[in-house]
């Protein structure tokens, strides 16, 4: 439910929420006098209100007041306003977004590390996944008579490669096989839609290889579920912001970096195209509840390059971070627009 705010109590809110934002202090009303032309008193009021409906808390050690995450998520959906980008920025984004990658996980790691050094926040990326996309290309390689290499490469530029051990001699015409059966019936196809094809076609080409096909299968089945990679940039950037000089929230945050499978969940929880902001409670665990996430998952025509995400605290720069992502996104889409005209 949206708390119905008159004018003046929405400007009182959103002042409190940049200040603090800027300054990691606790707010008074006479901090506000002057930029909202009223008089301390009517501003105390206003913060009495703000504060008995949950928008803004007293910490215990000051007289001033602080936003809540009700605030913040009041503030985020109701009066965010965007932070306009300079000129250098502008150009530092484009720059960087204009370099050569040869697959769409690099550009992912552009981006990301792009958007740490824009926001000094930690940045989060991973990968797209592998079986939303389609196979372009299957080489099986014999390296000795019981070791072959895989090699998969999809539409969107991931390469995945396994060395496959057997426990028996492998011929070059069983890999021939091999090769034929993939480029037949797998090359074209959406990996998410192959199933128990695999396993089929293989036992039924390769009758006379049965004992080598279940180690294939199994990595082969192990390539396609490879869980994705986390990439990582500006940790370091985070250990300078006020919060994390208490010992204990900056424990906190490296044990929430180190969760690969829980930063996995919150990075995929977001709607595709989507800037999407998380705070604290709303992450729906104990080892977040200090933190903020703001994520967006991007397409580029029908390809999905990851989602990236910054993390870090409840005072977060929302209006610049959510700016930056929409302007990344936004060059991201131009440049392959261009390319694919």
């Amino acid at each position: 439910m949206i708390e119905n705010l008159d004018n003046r109590k929405k400007k009182i809110l959103q002042a409190i929420i940049e200040e603090y934002i800027d300054t990691a202090e606790p707010v008074s009303s006479g901090n506000l006098v002057k930029e909202l032309n009223c008089s301390s008193a009517t501003i105390r009021n206003d913060m009495a209100e703000l504060e008995k409906i949950g928008f803004i808390e007293k910490p215990y050690t000051s007289a001033g007041r602080i936003p809540s995450q009700k605030g913040y998520r009041y503030y985020i959906d109701e009066l965010l306003r965007d932070d306009k980008l300079t000129l250098k920025e502008m150009q530092y984004i484009k720059s960087k977004l204009e370099t050569t990658v040869n697959e769409l996980e690099d550009l992912t790691k552009i981006a990301t590390t792009t958007l740490s050094e824009l926001t000094h926040y930690t940045t989060i990326a991973i990968g797209p996944k592998i079986e939303k996309h389609t196979i372009l290309d299957v080489k099986f390689v014999l390296l000795g008579s019981r070791v072959m290499m895989a090699i998969i490469l999809t539409d969107s530029g991931i390469i995945r490669e396994a060395i496959i051990k057997f426990d028996e001699d492998v011929t070059e015409e069983q890999i021939k096989n091999l090769n034929n059966i993939f480029a037949n019936h797998m090359v074209g196809k959406p990996i998410d839609q192959l199933g128990d094809n695999i396993e089929e076609f293989i036992t039924n080409e390769m009758k006379n290889s049965i004992s080598v096909i279940k180690k294939i299968i199994t990595e082969i089945d192990k390539l396609f579920k490879e869980s994705d990679e986390l990439y990582l940039e500006g940790t370091n950037k985070s250990f300078d912001l006020p919060e994390f000089q208490k010992a204990e929230l900056a424990k906190n945050f490296m044990n929430v970096l180190d969760a690969k499978d829980l930063v996995s969940e919150v990075l995929n929880t977001g709607i595709a195209e989507d800037i999407n902001v998380y705070i604290g409670d709303e992450l729906h665990d104990e080892k977040l509840k200090d933190f903020s996430v703001v994520t967006f998952n991007h397409l580029l025509g029908d390809k999905d390059i990851g989602t990236i995400g910054i993390i870090g605290p409840t005072r977060m720069d929302y209006s610049k971070v959510i700016s930056i992502m929409k302007y990344i996104s936004k060059k991201l889409k131009e440049d392959y627009d261009d390319e694919n005209k």
